[in-house]
């Protein structure tokens, strides 16, 4: 790999200012350039709270980094400082770490989602810490009186050897701010790395065991009340009236009024997802005597007309269509099935007519999912102080520049006077990308003239929307009478998303192919979930590709590897968006480290792999019998996202996106009866328990120096299907509708 350089200007992500008192502090905002600035920083690095991405060092060479991401369990806020600490050559010893506020005159894409926080902020990371280092050094040259390239940096020292002389960066930091910003840097090779690579331990790990005060559901503040919210019972149903005279009057309870948390008019964008907009605020002096007001307040509720909602998804404007009506999970399977029947052609190679038309075998499978419900175990809460035109708010969610302007909009104060303080998320992956419950604090805020915070309950979460979408998908294959692989039809969509990604795997590889997508309209709310649409897709097509290895006479891995080849070789279409290479070496990795072909006796094993978010997992599943019962013994995980920052964070997403992928196959579902949501508790929604899970997760990583791609969702859509392909040797049976579990006790 080449050593990259990076040049800069003043007008670039780069800057450099003099701190008071003696110090250096280097900002960086994200792929934007930003105007030059000078910061004064005052006193110890407790008052470093201002910034716009800054490396500061300090007199006595502590260094601070604040890290611009909200943390979710990622890890990001332990692996992103590693980058600029390893370009810098800083001591990890002598590095800070703290979280940054919303801040969007220095920073973009200042939110979680996609996977990919790492892979967008590699460069300008390592240029941070790369310029940091280039200007310590030309100080201690000119310091010094002796050339640059005489000087070099080892773990956060200066040091010139000819002379003996040697000083840690603080020493030389004021006179570094001064000089003026290289024009070009050159970046480690990776082969230079000592920090990446290495595994270093969650910076936020002594808050967290200790109890400290760090998600948002610990924030507190002298004058603070709590409030709750009620939502209509169900989905097609809107707020007519209400009687809370019985509820005023209980202890601890201050006031209960009507708002309206978006008006009508307003232009939602891609995050404003939200069906119920009218609700009853109950504000109180503590959580227990707001929960049991809640239950005495009497609603009436009105059947919810059919209305459109203007949209701005990312700069595509347009309507929306939400139906009245309230929905029942029987009545949503007669509608999916109808609308499969008229179908959008998505993509078309060759003629599948045709292939279909001669084939010896055809086989045709329907697989299907339910909504699911993020359960994150931090409920949604959120801290607003609405104080005349100020705004402060404090609270976990993971698009905090997009929830700010909704916000300025809905209060009609200007986005300058509003402050985001982002807590640690006690579990996200989505749901907290559509932050309504923070607008709604400050609505409240504002109508109550006092400091709210808001704590939603697991049963207004569980029956408020924000679910994963509802799918279903046909595929057929076409085999001759050789066997081989001749055409592919799939037929999928959702209620209301299509889940389809037309131009992944397999496409490419089959040279009659055909993808048709549909969508069904729907007043439930749905969003982002961990891996959007991959999370069922990963499922429906690894599962079937099994049974087409099957019917062909094939070893599961060689089929799909066969394929691999042909899209590598002699792909067909240009607009395939996965690398054959870097798919084939996952799974050749995936097979050697699971001793695939050398099956133990009473094990049941299933294959899966798949392309998302930049990255290729593949994982080998093993069920066996224990006491009567089938138990996930152990699952191999082979990945490729290019260069891992930190292994021990980035095994520990594996893990978790496996437990959390086996979870939802066996046990995740809302259904729906007249619109009204049946699970509302963990009494009733099902979730994986510790004895569940495997007992043993290894993943192993290709080596390639690849620049980093996604990791927090790429290993959670394969595992559905590799469970399903281990369940079918295990039980004989296959199972094509999610979740698995009802239908295994069946």
């Amino acid at each position: 790999m080449q050593n990259p350089s990076s040049k800069l200007t003043r007008r670039s992500f780069l800057k450099v200012s003099t701190l008071a008192g003696g110090g250096m502090m280097l900002s960086f905002s994200w792929l934007a350039g930003c105007k030059p600035k000078t910061e004064e920083v005052l006193g110890t690095p407790k008052e470093w709270f201002r910034m716009n991405g800054y490396i500061r060092i300090g007199d006595n060479g502590l260094i601070t980094i604040m890290s611009p991401n909200p943390e979710g369990g990622q890890n990001i806020k332990t692996s992103m400082p590693m980058i600029v600490a390893e370009e810098l050559d800083a001591d990890w010893k002598k590095v800070v770490v703290e979280q940054a506020p919303l801040d969007t005159d220095n920073f973009t894409r200042q939110f979680i989602g996609g996977s990919q926080a790492i892979r967008v902020g590699w460069t300008p990371l390592r240029t941070a810490g790369a310029t940091a280092r280039i200007l310590l050094v030309q100080a201690a040259a000119q310091s010094w009186d002796v050339p640059i390239t005489q000087i070099k940096t080892e773990n956060g020292y200066l040091i010139h050897e000819a002379s003996k002389k040697k000083a840690h960066y603080g020493e030389l930091a004021s006179l570094a701010a001064s000089l003026p910003i290289p024009e070009e840097v050159a970046l480690k090779d990776p082969t230079e790395f000592k920090l990446i690579g290495t595994s270093k331990k969650n910076v936020d790990v002594p808050k967290i065991i200790t109890g400290k005060p760090l998600f948002g559901i610990d924030y507190k503040k002298e004058g603070m009340k709590i409030a709750m919210i009620i939502h209509p019972p169900a989905f097609g149903l809107k707020l007519k009236s209400f009687d809370a005279s019985k509820a005023k009057g209980m202890p601890g309870i201050i006031d209960i009024f009507q708002i309206k948390s978006l008006q009508d008019d307003y232009k939602r964008t891609f995050f404003d997802t939200v069906q119920f907009t009218d609700l009853i605020a109950v504000v109180g002096n503590s959580t227990w005597e707001v929960m049991n007001a809640k239950k005495a307040v009497e609603a009436d509720y009105a059947p919810l007309e059919p209305y459109e909602e203007k949209r701005d998804m990312f700069g595509r404007e347009g309507t929306r269509t939400v139906p009245g009506g309230l929905e029942s999970s029987d009545s949503q399977v007669l509608k999916m099935l109808e609308a499969s029947k008229n179908a959008t052609i998505q993509r078309k190679d060759g003629d599948p007519a045709a292939a279909f038309s001669r084939a010896s075998k055809i086989i045709e499978r329907t697989y299907t999912a339910p909504f699911l419900v993020h359960n994150c175990m931090e409920p949604m809460n959120f801290f607003a102080d609405v104080d005349g035109d100020k705004v402060y708010c404090a609270g976990p969610l993971q698009k905090p520049e997009l929830t700010e302007q909704a916000l300025s909009t809905r209060l009609g104060i200007p986005i300058e006077n509003i402050e985001i303080e982002m807590t640690r998320l006690g579990g996200g992956y989505g749901r907290r990308s559509y932050a309504h419950w923070l607008i709604e604090a400050a609505v409240i805020s504002q109508k109550a003239s006092a400091p709210i915070k808001l704590i939603y309950s697991r049963e207004d979460d569980m029956t408020g929307g924000i679910y994963r979408s509802r799918y279903q998908i046909t595929y057929k294959a076409a085999l001759d009478e050789n066997n081989e692989l001749i055409g592919i039809h799939i037929n999928g969509g959702g209620l209301p998303e299509n889940p389809l990604h037309p131009n992944r795997f397999p496409a490419g590889a089959v040279a009659n192919y055909l993808v048709e997508g549909w969508e069904v309209p729907s007043n439930i709310t749905t969003g982002s979930f961990r891996a959007p649409r991959s999370n069922f897709n990963a499922s429906a097509e690894q599962f079937f590709l099994d049974e087409v290895a099957e019917v062909a006479g094939k070893d599961p891995i060689e089929f799909r590897l066969e394929l691999l080849r042909r899209a590598k070789e002699n792909p067909v279409g240009e607009t395939n968006d996965y690398d054959p290479d870097r798919y084939i070496g996952v799974l050749e990795l995936v097979k050697s480290k699971s001793n695939w072909g050398a099956q133990e006796n009473g094990i049941y094993r299933g294959v899966s792999a798949y392309f998302c978010h930049n990255s290729y997992t593949a994982q080998v599943l093993d069920l066996k019998q224990v006491n009567g019962e089938l138990k996930v013994h152990k699952v191999v995980n082979a990945v490729d996202c290019g260069i891992v920052v930190n292994p021990d964070a980035a095994r520990n997403l594996c893990e978790g996106a496996v437990v959390d992928g086996i979870g939802t196959a066996l046990f995740g579902e809302q259904t729906f009866n007249q619109g009204e949501p049946k699970n509302k508790n963990f009494d009733t929604y099902r979730m994986i328990r510790m004895k569940e899970a495997p007992a043993i997760i290894e993943t192993y990583f290709v080596e390639n120096g690849i620049d980093p791609t996604g990791l927090g969702e790429p290993a959670y859509p394969p595992v559905f299907a590799a469970l399903a392909n281990a369940l079918y040797p295990a039980t004989g049976k296959r199972f094509y509708d999610q979740p698995y579990g009802p239908r295994i006790s069946s």
